[in-house]
């Protein structure tokens, strides 16, 4: 009895100091580990996400970092590079900044690339000889995306703009594409049942869809493309054409879209200039899918007015439509047409979460930004935007829904291209290009001029 009793005594105390050991492990914290304990403000600068849409994201890198603090601030488009640029000069810029995928190149002397291996200290809850719960600190040094990771979580088109010389520059939260947008109510009048497919169908379609007054006037219009100044992202629908056709936009850093490319099947047809003529028929008056000029409205406020059948528009659009519609249209979403016989190819439109190079946390910023990317956090942010997803493992459960279904069906298949360091001179030279070609100039000159103010940017 005595031994038993001795026994059980010597159990509970060795009990008691393991309790009491391991309470003044946790108290105790190495002078490197409570440096990174150190209090921290990420600053976030942003466009379109309002901060309702990013805030469970902070709250949950909080619950593991309470000692990081991430403060958001969502700018105007229009003010977002100047305020950004003169930021940076003075040194009181963002630790985080959102920029848009054509951006990489333009902005990569400000940008830091992903590290090899981030070491963070955590906040965990354990529960002490599996009863009493207490909280410690862990730190963990663990190795980063791969760029021959991203490729297998991300979409391809995400690798292929956001790796440089083997580093990662930048991670998205959703990947959007171009979408083709018809009034369901037009297309029933019309006797048209579903969109069409591809192109061939669009144009017999355009011809039932287009009306022109007594004095040649278009009343309705069948589709939203042939100019440039009154059609919301003409240059990536005339770049999806091109793409779509065979075209190789740059070459070994060179503009080459209007070239043939000499893996093309047949070398009598150069597919870029035939994507630009396509895209210029619909605004020339000789032509029999002639349906749009540059005095209707712009290609949105046009389509929620009911003047014309089918624009191509991307998921941010859905928000504006509604706004000037206030409802009242009746508008169904379809994938965008594509060449029969062709590989598919969709248009990537897109914005990366980057990490200045001026920033003095770094570590601490790209640690947030892998955190967010990752499926479960992605998923909280998709959710409530209701936006499509860059990454693969999101992409059949965003089928699934239906105001989804025709962005995540075009996910896997998009594409962007280099659009050298200042993407406004690109988007200028394809409208002095389609307007040139509208008004009867050279099709020839016309790209040529327009290669010429391109290849100045890359």
């Amino acid at each position: 009895m005595k031994k038993n009793l001795k026994i059980k005594i010597t159990t509970l105390v060795l009990l008691a100091l393991a309790v009491i050991t391991s309470g003044f492990q946790c108290k105790w914290i190495s002078p490197a580990t409570q440096a990174m304990l150190e209090p921290i403000e990420l600053t976030w600068w942003s466009v379109y996400d309002d901060p309702q849409d990013i805030d469970e994201l902070v709250a949950d890198y909080k619950v593991i970092h309470p000692n990081i603090k991430v403060t958001y601030r969502k700018l105007r488009p229009e003010e977002f590079k100047t305020e950004l640029i003169n930021a940076l000069a003075e040194d009181r810029g963002p630790d985080i900044f959102t920029i848009h995928n054509t951006w990489v190149t333009e902005q990569l002397s400000k940008l830091e690339p992903l590290p090899a291996k981030i070491k963070m200290a955590y906040q965990v809850t354990k529960k002490s000889l599996g009863i009493k719960e207490e909280t410690l600190i862990e730190v963990r040094e663990e190795a980063s995306i791969t760029p021959a990771q991203l490729k297998e979580g991300f979409l391809d088109v995400v690798a292929s703009d956001v790796v440089r010389d083997g580093k990662v520059y930048g991670l998205p939260l959703s990947v959007d594409t171009l979408v083709l947008f018809y009034n369901r109510d037009l297309l029933n009048n019309a006797g048209i049942p579903l969109p069409p497919n591809n192109w061939i169908e669009l144009q017999e379609n355009v011809k039932k869809l287009t009306y022109q007054d007594k004095d040649g006037n278009l009343v309705q219009s069948g589709v939203a493309l042939g100019t440039a100044d009154n059609i919301d992202r003409y240059s990536d629908i005339l770049s999806l054409l091109m793409m779509q056709n065979g075209a190789q936009m740059v070459t070994n850093n060179q503009v080459s879209f209007g070239s043939v490319p000499r893996s093309f099947p047949d070398q009598t047809y150069n597919p870029g200039p035939e994507a630009v003529r396509f895209y210029t028929d619909f605004a020339n008056t000789s032509k029999e899918v002639y349906t749009w000029n540059e005095t209707i409205p712009n290609s949105i406020n046009a389509f929620a007015q009911g003047r014309v059948a089918m624009i191509f528009g991307y998921n941010y659009h859905l928000a504006t439509l509604d706004a000037v519609s206030q409802g009242r249209l009746n508008y169904g979403i379809a994938k965008m047409p594509q060449i029969e016989g062709r590989p598919e190819v969709n248009f990537a439109n897109y914005w990366l979460q980057v990490v200045s190079k001026k920033s003095k946390h770094k570590n601490e910023a790209w640690d947030f930004i892998q955190f967010i990317s990752k499926s479960a956090e992605a998923k909280k942010y998709l959710t409530k935007t209701l936006k499509p997803t860059a990454l693969r493992s999101l992409v059949s459960e965003q089928k699934n829904n239906d105001q989804l279904r025709p962005f995540a069906e075009q996910l896997l298949t998009s594409k962007s291209w280099y659009q050298g360091n200042n993407v406004g001179a690109l988007e200028s030279a394809f409208k002095e290009m389609i307007d040139s070609v509208r008004k009867g100039g050279e099709l020839r000159d016309a790209i040529g001029l327009a290669i010429q103010k391109i290849q100045q940017t890359l």
